[in-house]
């Protein structure tokens, strides 16, 4: 086993450190926007201190994520937590856009990058652009998927992959069957 490498974490502070940098915001601003301390702020990022349900319903709602991506729904086995994510064990990301569920692919959100699984049932889609300051890559593991970047629609089939850099994008799903991707998303966004 290798030693020089940081220990990788399975924490929610570390979790909610990583999101909050990923958008700019000092834990000062953070509490602010929390109406709680610093000091306690600070004390959750360290695991010092277990926010309530409510907590982290603000908290959500200030990184702009959904509750569920501060809930760990499993825990790993001793040896894997922060290296392996089991199937049974992903975490359910992302928005509440009917008919797409994503699923965190990364142990946690502290890396300069998330794996995220996505499914975008037949009729699902979004209407108004995203525009997000990231780089993805996707790849398409089955079905099909209609993917508009900067006004141009692109067909994706299994096997092809696509790149969006901070350009504006959606996508739709007309197809009668399921299409499954993986996104590659730095940095992490949710």
């Amino acid at each position: 086993m290798r030693h020089d490498l940081p220990t990788p974490s399975d924490t929610l502070g570390a979790d909610l450190r990583a999101l909050r940098k990923t958008r700019g915001m000092t834990l000062s601003e953070l509490a602010e926007r929390l109406g709680r301390s610093v000091g306690w702020l600070s004390q959750v990022e360290r695991d010092k201190s277990d926010p309530s349900i409510t907590d982290l319903r603000d908290i959500a709602k200030a990184l702009d994520v959904s509750v569920s991506i501060l809930f760990r729904h499993a825990a790993s086995p001793a040896g894997e937590a922060g290296y392996i994510v089991r199937k049974t064990a992903r975490r359910t990301i992302g928005s509440n856009i009917a008919g797409l569920v994503e699923e965190l692919l990364s142990p946690d959100l502290t890396d300069d990058f998330e794996m995220v699984h996505s499914t975008f049932q037949p009729g699902s889609k979004i209407t108004e652009t995203v525009t997000r300051p990231t780089q993805e890559v996707g790849y398409l593991v089955s079905g099909r998927l209609d993917i508009e970047i900067l006004g141009v629609t692109h067909t994706i089939n299994p096997g092809d992959s696509f790149r969006i850099r901070g350009e504006a994008f959606r996508w739709a799903n007309p197809y009668p069957d399921p299409a499954v991707a993986i996104w590659v998303i730095a940095p992490p966004v949710y």
